[in-house]
């Protein structure tokens, strides 16, 4: 099934993070496929922000790989930015496996660099930049 979600602007992005969040289900993998400046970063936030995490302790993780975070209900979210791994056995060497099967939600950017490593389940969401600057999020599962 295909689904879709226009954000107009960054007013509408707390809206589009919680219908994001629950038409997602269980899934627990998500991987954001976007341009540079696309806003994977900016709705990966949003996204933390609706379950509760402090927006000021969401930050891209472009150098450390991987932050953690947690909810408001304690439970872990683990957002990944790939955009700076070469080789698959630098994202294996940060134990990849371990964050992925440990049941917590996982965000991923930049999850092309990756691409080998994921697991079947990943959820996998494209977002795109329309010509009058609002965004697009698709993904079918």
């Amino acid at each position: 099934m295909k689904h879709e979600i226009l954000i107009p602007d960054l007013a509408g992005l707390d809206k589009a993070a919680e219908q994001f969040l629950k038409e997602i289900g269980d899934n627990k993998l998500i991987a954001f496929y976007a341009p540079m400046g696309a806003g994977k970063t900016t709705f990966t936030t949003a996204v933390c922000k609706a379950l509760g995490v402090s927006a000021d302790a969401v930050s891209s993780p472009t150098f450390a790989i991987i932050n953690e975070y947690r909810t408001a209900s304690g439970e872990p979210v683990f957002h990944f930015d790939f955009y700076r791994i070469e080789k698959a056995a630098e994202a294996l060497d940060i134990g990849l496996y371990d964050y992925l099967d440990s049941g917590a939600l996982c965000l991923m950017e930049w999850p092309e660099n990756i691409e080998d490593l994921l697991p079947q389940e990943t959820l996998k969401v494209s977002i795109s930049v329309n010509p009058d600057g609002s965004r697009l999020l698709s993904w079918d599962n």
